[in-house]
């Protein structure tokens, strides 16, 4: 051989070993380090909202680099150039119109999720702009996308193909499902939740898992929305570390607003979907309970819980609605629906619908500006005061029913690695770290552990409750023969909860500080084809969305 040959193919060697050692080291480089967060959580402790005076931001126990890392490459092989000539195409765009742009050709639905990776990554992984919002990534997922391309669906109408994010207390088998507690940090591998099995049976797409109010804020007393010891603080994009999140849904609220994803779900007891929808200037539905199902959900309340869609309007709002809905057998609360979401939202008019108006909500100035523009575009307008009720016992059907279903998710849908059985365990495993495990305490796990209210008491403020909630709305419904009342934000969450009344939040406009505020529909149970419809002429009417500032690019 000629020695000019060996010197080549010596050089070759050397090159190609140093090469790939060098890309050995690049990908081994931490893509997230923590960071000393003190002054910044000194400068909170003067925040005139005491949920907001943090005692910490970052995760103390979530390694962002090993979140991030399998996706990493990938990620970074997608060019800023492809990514910016997808943004027309995708950046605030609804699921017909990115069907459309697939079907047309113009991308495909890997490079739709390599684009909200792409976001993920810019955001989460910078210090000045990270939202804590992202807890797990799916790791299959880009191989799960190449599987849709090679089946493109016909319909634009169809969550196929589309990256869901899920809230981090609903079952995912390739993922942790923590709840956002630290006792609950290996809950996996488990069963698919019954709405995500639904999900992926018509084409979704799970890109991962999102940061929540731990135990979906029935733990601590007084402490921030959003705050997890697995995922951290959820911040605001409309102002991060200025406004709540809303909860406690709100990594589902914050990644929605943010475009992380096409869209994500939620899940509610009272105010959980519609608190993080308005305060992130999204849709948010919370149906009537047993037309989504709750196997395979961290619960609260079987009596009230539910989970729901989060978007960032409504025909994506009902497309996933659509979606999730199927007769379960292992919830006894759930109900075969026949229900034409998606073409409720296509037959759209605002005119001769009889709206009831909160007289006491009309000195908002927001509110009241969006009730003239609806009764301008042809609405029936009725001012209502709605009856003196109670909500007295309203924690006690909280505590006993949270007492009673945990152990229940525990030993069928946890995974074989978690080893606490019920609250009480949970509650004793906190205190092995409680300053790491619960630096808010835990006192409504206390107060649960507290109540001993007997079973026929029990019964009896269930009962009132409902009766209650039912007074209040189905009343005034009632009597003046209303297709919806109309709230703001979550005000009314808790009334509607007992009555079982399903609620929508539409984006209502921004105060003059910046924050988002969400006019909230409320209507007889059952109603969700009325919400779509009526809400879809709202929306369209008041067209207030706008994209978070920082986070547009």
């Amino acid at each position: 051989m000629k020695t000019s040959t060996i010197l080549l193919i010596s050089f070759f060697l050397f090159f190609s070993f140093n090469f790939t050692e060098s890309q050995a080291q690049e990908d081994k480089k931490p893509l997230w380090d923590a960071y000393d967060e003190t002054a910044e959580i000194e400068n909170q402790q003067n925040h005139t909202n005491p949920r907001m005076r943090y005692k910490l931001i970052q995760s103390k126990f979530l390694d962002k680099n090993k979140v991030f890392q399998e996706l990493a490459s990938s990620v970074s092989a997608f060019s800023q150039t492809r990514y910016d000539q997808l943004k027309p195409y995708i950046l605030e765009k609804n699921i017909p119109s990115i069907q459309q742009a697939i079907s047309e050709g113009t991308f495909s639905y890997e490079e739709l999720t390599l684009f909200y990776l792409k976001r993920i990554f810019n955001y989460e992984l910078d210090t000045e702009k990270s939202l804590h919002t992202i807890i797990a990534l799916n790791p299959n997922i880009l191989q799960e996308a190449k599987e849709r391309d090679k089946n493109k669906t016909s319909s634009h109408y169809s969550v196929y193909g589309m990256p869901i994010l899920l809230k981090d207390n609903i079952n995912t088998q390739s993922m942790n499902t923590t709840a956002g507690a630290k006792v609950l940090e290996e809950n996996s591998p488990t069963k698919d939740a019954f709405i995500v099995s639904q999900l992926k049976s018509n084409g979704a797409l799970i890109l991962g898992k999102v940061n929540l109010s731990e135990w979906a804020y029935y733990f601590c007393q007084g402490c921030p929305l959003g705050y997890s010891a697995i995922g951290g603080q959820t911040l605001n994009p409309y102002g991060r570390k200025q406004f709540e999140t809303g909860g406690s849904s709100a990594g589902s609220g914050t990644a929605t607003a943010t475009n992380y994803a096409v869209a994500a779900v939620g899940t509610e007891t009272a105010g959980s979907i519609i608190s993080p929808s308005a305060q992130n200037s999204i849709v948010g539905l919370k149906p009537t309970v047993g037309v989504l199902s709750r196997s395979g959900i961290v619960p609260i309340s079987h009596t009230l819980d539910t989970p729901g869609p989060m978007t960032k309007n409504i025909v994506d709002n009902a497309i996933l609605m659509n979606a999730m809905t199927g007769k379960d057998e292992e919830d006894a609360s759930s109900v075969s629906v026949s229900e034409e979401y998606i073409d409720a939202v296509k037959k759209t008019s605002i005119k001769g619908k009889r709206l009831g108006v909160i007289k006491s909500l009309v000195s908002d100035s927001i509110y009241s500006a969006t009730v003239e523009k609806l009764k301008n575009a042809g609405a029936e307008i009725i001012e209502i005061t709605p009856p003196e009720t109670s909500l007295d016992g309203f924690l006690t059907l909280l505590n006993l029913e949270m007492k009673e279903d945990l152990p229940k998710y525990l030993d069928e849908y946890a995974s074989g690695n978690i080893q606490v059985n019920n609250l009480e365990e949970v509650m004793t495993f906190n205190k092995k770290d409680s300053l790491s495990y619960m630096p808010y305490n835990q006192g409504i796990f206390d107060g649960i552990m507290a109540d001993t209210t007997s079973a026929k008491s029990f019964q009896k403020i269930k009962a009132n409750l409902k009766e209650q909630g039912t007074v209040f709305f189905q009343k005034p419904i009632t009597e003046h023969n209303l297709d919806a009342i109309l709230s703001i934000n979550n005000y009314h969450s808790a009334q509607a909860a007992v009555g079982l009344h399903p609620c929508l939040t539409i984006p209502m406009g921004y105060k003059n500080n910046g924050e988002p505020i969400g006019l909230t529909l409320i209507a007889s149970p059952f109603s969700e084809v009325t919400l779509y419809s009526i809400g879809s002429a709202v929306g369209k009417i008041l067209n207030s969305r706008k994209m978070p500032d920082q986070y547009a690019h």
